[in-house]
């Protein structure tokens, strides 16, 4: 199946801008360039329209937390501050009206994640919105551990009277649980020694056994300046990759982020309602990318709705970020933060065809959706 799209302006993200052609072949991006001369299945002229990749979020709770059922929410097992074992994927819902809207606002790629109840939450995903079987929408699970630092854990389990209800108690859980995940891979090793099988399994510590085994990263929702130092003391004692989320303040520490190679998912913008965030301020992506922290942007869906996130990533350049490193936020960079860079984030020969054919400069408020095609298929949410 061979797929062209002609005469639009091809934003690659990786290079500049031209007006030009992408041939897509078998899901993947053949070529691109000027006036191709090929023979295709399916011609889409894009003359006047923009075409990017499709957008990518790095965290969400999107057919975790639907719209329109309250607090009949899937997204925060509630009733133990440590359940590792939990995966999102068991309560996405592929028909959530949320995603038809996200696929409108540009993305085809997102990282769903537990929320932050939990000082260990759950696993997250990363998906792709193009099948209304979940299974078929997977491109890597679990692809991290969320975990929570702050206010959230506090709020839940302080109420309950029980740990944790306060920062101490936090991360002293994180330690006990990291500490369980080292005796239980000693025991295991031992185990497969002696015996040559391990009959001993535990669902809670699988899931630690691969963040220190580097499988995959811890995913630590941390808004003050205080936490992030905090998460990041934590994964240097037990030798842990790491992705900080939100980072509403890592701004006042973003030398020791780019000393610790520690990536920042930041976002939502536009709310202080709470301690965390009242020091909020658009100009955090900017100083993070100025000084070299690899950063995308998020909009903590549905704290604010995917739809929108656009809209919410351009403000950000009245407070001086640029526009062509704003869009690496929510293209390439979040790609890079979760792995997926060679597949997903940017126009280039051998990647995904994940595109998207605007009507408009998508930082435009008026700029609408006009095709969206993932590996090379055009989509239309089928919740219809």
């Amino acid at each position: 199946m061979k797929l062209l799209i002609k005469g639009g302006t091809v934003v690659p993200i990786v290079g500049e801008p031209f007006v030009g052609d992408i041939l897509v072949e078998d899901g993947k991006i053949a070529k691109l360039g000027k006036n191709l001369r090929v023979k295709a299945d399916q011609t889409v002229d894009a003359t006047g329209k923009y075409v990017l990749p499709g957008f990518i979020d790095a965290h969400s709770h999107i057919g975790l937390y639907e719209e329109a059922v309250g607090f009949m929410q899937d997204g925060n097992e509630m009733t133990d501050p440590i359940t590792p074992d939990v995966r999102a994927i068991d309560a996405f819902n592929p028909y959530d009206v949320a995603i038809k809207r996200a696929l409108l606002g540009g993305f085809t790629t997102v990282m769903i994640v537990p929320g932050s109840a939990n000082v260990i939450g759950g696993q997250g995903a990363i998906l792709k919105f193009k099948s209304n079987i979940v299974d078929k929408c997977i491109v890597r699970a679990p692809a991290g551990l969320k975990m929570a630092t702050g206010e959230n854990p506090k709020r839940v389990y302080g109420e309950m009277k029980k740990m944790p209800s306060t920062r101490l108690g936090i991360a002293a859980l994180m330690r006990n649980y990291f500490m369980k995940v080292q005796d239980y891979m000693e025991k295991k090793r031992r185990a497969i020694e002696k015996d040559g099988v391990f009959l001993d399994r535990d669902p809670k510590l699988e899931v630690g056994e691969l963040v220190l085994r580097g499988e995959i990263p811890a995913r630590v929702h941390a808004h003050r300046a205080q936490d992030i130092v905090t998460a990041i003391r934590i994964a240097k004692e037990f030798n842990f990759r790491l992705v900080i989320e939100h980072g509403t303040e890592a701004y006042k520490v973003v030398d020791y982020l780019v000393e610790n190679k520690v990536p920042v998912v930041v976002g939502p913008f536009g709310f202080r309602t709470k301690i965390e965030t009242k020091d909020l301020t658009y100009e955090n992506v900017r100083i993070l990318n100025e000084k070299g922290v690899l950063c995308a942007i998020m909009v903590d869906h549905p704290v604010t709705h995917l739809e929108f996130a656009n809209i919410h990533a351009a403000l950000a350049m009245k407070y001086g970020a640029k526009k062509e490193d704003l869009l690496k936020m929510l293209t390439i960079n979040a790609a890079k933060i979760l792995e997926i860079d060679d597949r997903v984030g940017s126009l280039e020969v051998g990647k995904d065809a994940d595109i998207v054919i605007w009507d408009n400069d998508p930082f435009l408020p008026q700029a609408r959706v006009e095709k969206v095609f993932i590996e090379g298929e055009e989509v239309r949410w089928w919740g219809e």
